[in-house]
């Protein structure tokens, strides 16, 4: 399968509505993003619906597993596989998140943050490499949240991510509702945050919604995507000066096909606000 490349707005093919998404003319929905975690090691029908995903629309693999800041070998067993998908789909690049996701040889089943810090740096840069090199397609890398810094900072989370992007020479997925997540947890002008990242690097973006815990939010990717992250994606394409594919994430507590494709609507509403606004 050909290479087909992102635009416009995109969905996460998520099982509880994959066969509705595939069974109707789901207006609006311009490609398709996976988890390969929730795919590539099945067969049968779940093989079936990614193949049929592909030849409808554009689809790229986003996954959570890759440990590219870990300490562990990259597993190559998984880069094999991701490979695989890669040209079965005809994906323009797969995508992970700048973090480690792996320690003492098992997954911890979760985003953990790596220490701002210029080793860190050089050392995902070069398993970033190490990754593209072995799947045979660009790598981009996501921010991720976190809820504690790592100790012996030497960077800020705008620089340490700046700098590991300028490192690796790759892209990024750049996810508003982390940044206004991290924001709030951490207390920084998210605005500001993003006037600091190097945007042309910028190839996809998420919006997500979360849950307010206490005094705490927490990135569950519970929708609806509320206001103040809208504002920040509006203000992120006003300053990118150009529209970038975007994907509404919504992985817990999934309503009906219809409600995920409202929320895509008001993406392309925003979007469509932004450009107006440059």
């Amino acid at each position: 399968m050909s290479v087909r490349q992102l635009a416009g707005f995109g969905l996460g093919l998520r099982r509880q509505f994959a066969r509705a998404l595939l069974d109707h003319e789901a207006p609006g929905v311009d490609w398709i993003e996976i988890t390969p975690e929730n795919w590539m090691f099945y067969g049968g029908r779940h093989t079936r619906l990614i193949d049929e995903a592909a030849e409808r629309w554009p689809t790229t693999p986003h996954s959570v597993s890759l440990n590219v800041g870990g300490l562990e070998p990259l597993d190559h067993t998984f880069l094999s596989a991701t490979r695989a998908l890669v040209r079965r789909v005809g994906a323009p690049f797969f995508s992970d998140h700048l973090c480690y996701s792996s320690a003492g040889g098992g997954p911890v089943h979760d985003l953990l943050p790596l220490p701002f810090t210029h080793e860190a740096v050089a050392h995902s840069a070069a398993r970033a490499r190490e990754a593209q090199a072995r799947v045979e397609a660009p790598i981009v890398l996501e921010n991720a949240t976190f809820y504690a810094h790592m100790p012996g900072a030497e960077l800020d989370e705008a620089g340490f991510l700046s700098a590991t992007l300028e490192a690796a020479d790759c892209g990024m997925l750049l996810d508003v509702n982390n940044v206004y997540v991290n924001s709030q947890n951490h207390g920084f002008d998210p605005k500001a945050f993003i006037d600091r990242l190097p945007l042309s690097r910028v190839v996809q973006i998420h919006v997500a919604g979360h849950t307010r815990v206490g005094d705490t939010i927490i990135d569950t990717h519970i929708g609806p995507v509320i206001d103040p992250v809208w504002d920040l994606y509006e203000h992120l394409l006003t300053r990118a000066g150009r529209l970038i594919p975007t994907l509404v994430e919504w992985d817990q507590e999934i309503p009906a096909l219809p409600v995920v494709l409202e929320e895509l609507a008001r993406a392309r509403a925003v979007a469509q606000k932004a450009c107006v606004l440059q």
